[in-house]
C-alpha cells in the first residue's frame, strides 16, 4: 500500500474521531439542556400545584369561618352585630375571589367530558358525588343574601338592602361541611395529578440521565480515558487532603496528640458522663520546667523532639479510655476518665511523671525536661471543664514553685488563693480605670563624675484597703490577665509628663528610662501611642529609653516587634537591654545598631565583692560593651563595697539603694535638684577705676 493512502486512512481516521468527540458533545449538551428544560418545568408545575394547594387550604378554612360567622351574627346583640356582619361579609367576598381564582387555575369547565372521570378535578367541581361548584355558588349566594339580610335589618345598606325572607336559613353547618369536604377532595386530586406528573417527568428525566450518562462513559472510554485517570489521581488526593484537614483540626499536628479544641468540644461531655456513672475524673496538667531552656540553647528542633518525646511517653502512661492534650507550647494535660480514689490518681500522675522526665538524647547530647504536674478532681475540686481546667493550672504552677519534676493536688488553700487572684485581677481592673497606678523614680550616677546618667520609671500600686502591693505581686497576674498592655500606657504617660516638666524646668535628670514588656511591643498603635505621648508632653525623643528584656529582642520579624523597635530607635528614642546576661539572646543582637545601652542585672552585682564569678562575669560584660561601643549600667548596689568593686572592673554607671531607693515624683524632683550642679555667681563690685 502506498504512502499517499495510509495518510489518507490516517486523515480519514482522525476526521471521524475529532467528528465523534463533537457529536458526542453536541449530545451530551443536548441532554444537558432537556434535562434543564425539564426540571424547570417540574419547578414551574410544583410552584402551579402548590399555589393550587394554598388556595384549597384557604378556601377549606373560610367555608368554615363563613358559616360561624353567619351563625354568631345571627345570635349576637344588636351592638356586636355590625362587626360580626362586616367580618362575614369580608369572608364571603373572600371566598368568592378565591373561587374564581382557582376556577381560572385548573381551566375547569361545566362542560367538559372529564367530568365523568372519577380521577378528574372535574368529577369533585361538577359531578357526584361532591358538586364542589353548586355547594361553592350557593354558599356564596346564601352569603351574599344573608349579608343583605343583615345589613337592611341594621340600616348599613346603602339600597334598602335585602327584601327576600327566609332564605337565610338554608345557610347552616351542612352547607359548609359539604364544601369542606369537597375542597378535602379536590386537594387529594391536585396532589394526586401534581405526584403523577412530576413521576411521568421524573422518568423521562432519569432516562435522559441514564442516556447521557452512558454517552458519557463511551465517550470517556474512547477518548478521555487519561483524563478520568487524572481525575482519579486528583479526587483521590482531594480525599486525603479532606482526612488529613480533619485530622489536623482536632490533633495537634507535631505530636498528634489532641488538640485544645477537641478538648473544648468533649470535656463536658466526658464530665456528664462521669456524673453519670457517679465517678471521679481527674485533669492532670503537665509543664515542662525547662523547654525554654532547652529551645534557646539547643534550637527548636530539639525543642520539638522533646514535645514529640512527650507526648508519646504520656500515651505509654496512661490508660485507652484516658485522653491526652497538647494544649499548647509545653502544656500539656491528661484526663482520667474513671480516675478512682485519690492514691489511684496520684500513682497514675506520677508514674507518667517519671516515664516524662527521663533522659532524652538528642543528637548526643541528654536532656532533662523536668516535667511538673498539677491535679484537679471532678467533682471534688470543681463541677465544670472550665473550672476544672483552671484549678490544675493553679496546683501545676505550686508545683513548680516546689522543685523540678514536682506533683501537686488542688487545695483549700489554691482555692483561696484563687480567690485572692480574682480579687487581685478585678482590683487591678478598677486600678487601670482610675489610673490609680504611680510612677516612682530611682537615679542612675555616674561613680566617677557623680553626674546623673538616668533615671528610671517604677510601676507602683497603693491599694485603698491594703496600702502598697509589691510589683511582684501584681506584675505577673497583670501580665497572664493581658492588662499589662493598659497599666504600661499609664505608667509611661505619667512618667514622660514628669520627665517633660523637669526637663523645661531645666533640671538634669539624663534619660527617662521606662520598662516596656512584650505584650505593649505587641499592640498595633504602641509606636503611635508613643510618639503622641512625647509630642503632648513635650519631651524629646532622644531623653527617653525604652527597657527590653531580652527575649524580646529575641521575637522574630512575625511578631512585627523587631521592626516596630526600629522605627522607634529611628525617631530618636534609645534601647536599653534590661536584666543582660539572665535569658538566651544572642550576642548578633547585642550591638549598637540596635541597642544603645545594656543593663547589668542584679543578681551579678549584689555581692560582687565577695563572689568572684560575678566579677569575671560583669568584667567580661563591660569590656565587651566597650569594645562595641555600648554604655552600661549595673542595677542593684547595695553596698559601698559593691560600689568600689564596679569602680575598680569599670562599670561607671549604678542605680540601686546604695545611690537612691525608689522616690515619688515630689521627692525625686527634690533629689535632682539637690544633686544638680551648682552655678557660680559672680558680684559686680562699683567703684570708679583709679
Amino acid at each position: 500500500m502506498s504512502q499517499q493512502p495510509v495518510q489518507t486512512i490516517s486523515g480519514r481516521l482522525v476526521l471521524l474521531i475529532r467528528a465523534g468527540y463533537w457529536l458526542a458533545l453536541l449530545i451530551i449538551a443536548a441532554m444537558v439542556i432537556a434535562s434543564f428544560v425539564l426540571l424547570q418545568q417540574m419547578m414551574a408545575a410544583q410552584r402551579h400545584d402548590d399555589a393550587l394547594l394554598d388556595v384549597v387550604g384557604t378556601q377549606k378554612a373560610l367555608s368554615q369561618r363563613i358559616v360561624f360567622l353567619a351563625n354568631a351574627a345571627g345570635a349576637a346583640s344588636r351592638d356586636q352585630q355590625p362587626a360580626l356582619v362586616t367580618a362575614f361579609k369580608q369572608a364571603t367576598a373572600e371566598f368568592e375571589r378565591n373561587y374564581d381564582l382557582l376556577l381560572e387555575r385548573v381551566v375547569a369547565h361545566p362542560a367538559s367530558p372529564a367530568r365523568f372521570d372519577p380521577k378528574s378535578i372535574e368529577s369533585v367541581l361538577f359531578a357526584k358525588p361532591f358538586h364542589l361548584d353548586y355547594f361553592s355558588v350557593g354558599l356564596i349566594a346564601n352569603g351574599g343574601r344573608l349579608v343583605s339580610a343583615f345589613e337592611s335589618q341594621l340600616g348599613m345598606a346603602d339600597n334598602g338592602g335585602y327584601k327576600g325572607g327566609g332564605e337565610r336559613v338554608n345557610l347552616d353547618a351542612s352547607i359548609a361541611n359539604a364544601t369542606l369536604s369537597g375542597y378535602a377532595a379536590l386537594g387529594q386530586r391536585i396532589s394526586a395529578h401534581a405526584d403523577a406528573r412530576s413521576e411521568t417527568l421524573l422518568d423521562l428525566h432519569r432516562t435522559l440521565f441514564y442516556t447521557t450518562i452512558g454517552v458519557i462513559v463511551l465517550v470517556a472510554l474512547f477518548i478521555f480515558r487519561p483524563m478520568s485517570n487524572a481525575i482519579l489521581r486528583k479526587t483521590h488526593e482531594l480525599i486525603d487532603a479532606r482526612n488529613s484537614m480533619a485530622f489536623i483540626a482536632v490533633h495537634d499536628g507535631l505530636t498528634g496528640l489532641h488538640n485544645r479544641t477537641f478538648l473544648t468540644d468533649h470535656f463536658d461531655r466526658l464530665i456528664k458522663g462521669a456524673q453519670r456513672r457517679r465517678e471521679r475524673l481527674a485533669a492532670v496538667q503537665l509543664d515542662l520546667d525547662r523547654f525554654k531552656q532547652i529551645n534557646d540553647t539547643l534550637g527548636h528542633a530539639a525543642g520539638d523532639y522533646v514535645l514529640v518525646v512527650t507526648a508519646q511517653r504520656m500515651r505509654d502512661s496512661c490508660r485507652t479510655s484516658d485522653l491526652c492534650v497538647r494544649l499548647g507550647g509545653d502544656e500539656f494535660v491528661m484526663i482520667l476518665d474513671g480516675a478512682g480514689g485519690t492514691e489511684d490518681i496520684n500513682m497514675v500522675a506520677r508514674r507518667t511523671l517519671r516515664k516524662v522526665n527521663e533522659p532524652i538524647v538528642f543528637q548526643g547530647t541528654t536532656i532533662l525536661p523536668g516535667a511538673s504536674a498539677g491535679v484537679a478532681v471532678y467533682p471534688v475540686d470543681a463541677d465544670n471543664a472550665r473550672d476544672l481546667l483552671v484549678h490544675a493550672d493553679l496546683a501545676l504552677h505550686c508545683a513548680k514553685k516546689q522543685n523540678g519534676g514536682s506533683l501537686s493536688f488542688f487545695s483549700e488553700e489554691l482555692r483561696q488563693e484563687l480567690d485572692h487572684r480574682k480579687q487581685l485581677e478585678h482590683d487591678i481592673r478598677i486600678a487601670i480605670s482610675e489610673k490609680a497606678f504611680q510612677v516612682y523614680f530611682q537615679p542612675q550616677v555616674s561613680l566617677s563624675s557623680g553626674t546623673i546618667g538616668g533615671i528610671e520609671a517604677l510601676v507602683r500600686w497603693k491599694h485603698a484597703e491594703r496600702g502598697m502591693i509589691a510589683p511582684g505581686e501584681f506584675i505577673p497576674l497583670a501580665e497572664k490577665c493581658g492588662l499589662m498592655a493598659e497599666i504600661g500606657r499609664i505608667v509611661i504617660a505619667k512618667a514622660i509628663s514628669a520627665a517633660a516638666e523637669w526637663n523645661r524646668a531645666g533640671i538634669a535628670f539624663g534619660r527617662l528610662a521606662v520598662n516596656v514588656s512584650g505584650s505593649e511591643l505587641r499592640e498595633p498603635d504602641f509606636d503611635a501611642f508613643l510618639f503622641e505621648t512625647l509630642e503632648r508632653a513635650g519631651l524629646p525623643p532622644q531623653r527617653l529609653s525604652l527597657e527590653i528584656v531580652e527575649s524580646v529582642i529575641l521575637d522574630d520579624e512575625k511578631t512585627g516587634i523587631a521592626a516596630k523597635l526600629r522605627h522607634i530607635r529611628a525617631a530618636g528614642v534609645h534601647l536599653e537591654l534590661d536584666d543582660f546576661g539572665t535569658g538566651y539572646a544572642s550576642l548578633s543582637h547585642v550591638n549598637p545598631n540596635e541597642i544603645d545601652r545594656l543593663k547589668i542585672d542584679r543578681r551579678f552585682v549584689q555581692k560582687i565583692n565577695e563572689n568572684g564569678d560575678n566579677t569575671k562575669i560583669v568584667r567580661a560584660i563591660t569590656e565587651l560593651a566597650r569594645g562595641l561601643g555600648i554604655s552600661i549600667v549595673a542595677e542593684g548596689a547595695e553596698t559601698e563595697a559593691e560600689l568600689d568593686s564596679l569602680m575598680v572592673i569599670g562599670c561607671d554607671q549604678v542605680q540601686g539603694y546604695s545611690i537612691a531607693f525608689p522616690m515619688p515624683q515630689d521627692k525625686a524632683r527634690e533629689w535632682l535638684v539637690a544633686r544638680a550642679p551648682r552655678k557660680a555667681r559672680f558680684r559686680v563690685l562699683q567703684g570708679s577705676l583709679a
